[in-house]
């Protein structure tokens, strides 16, 4: 199953967890894991604070601050900030079913991660039973 997404910043974060919650009962799977995937190398899969917009906003500042743009790299298509934010957030996580829904905590949701956009964009979700 996949969900599309259209980005419109270079580094911004997008609430997905409706969709991901929409394909987990589109599957039928009562009990089970959800993996969620971003097959993207200057992207990423995080699940954090889903309530106050703020603290997204808090993500991209501190990564930004932790990942200077204009370092010195080798990679010269000018996105190597995006690689490294990506490898530090990571592509992907695996969250629990239960009673056909995502077993999240009170605040969380599943959050894309968008470093290099403004880009069309890809998520893999994979639901299965056990």
């Amino acid at each position: 199953m996949e969900i599309t997404i259209k980005t419109k910043e270079r580094n911004e974060m997008i609430n997905i967890t409706s969709n991901v919650e929409n394909l987990v009962l589109k599957s039928g799977v009562k009990e089970g894991i959800c993996i969620v995937y971003c097959p993207h190398t200057t992207a990423g899969i995080t699940i954090n604070e889903n309530s106050d917009p703020d603290v997204a906003d808090d993500i991209l500042m501190g990564l930004n601050k932790t990942v200077d743009s204009d370092w010195p790299f080798k990679h010269s298509e000018g996105n190597s900030d995006s690689h490294l934010k990506s490898s530090m957030i990571g592509c992907e996580k695996t969250i629990i079913i239960e009673k056909g829904r995502l077993k999240l905590g009170v605040w969380q949701g599943i959050m894309f991660c968008e470093f290099d956009g403004p880009r069309q964009r890809r998520v893999e979700v994979k639901v299965m039973e056990g």
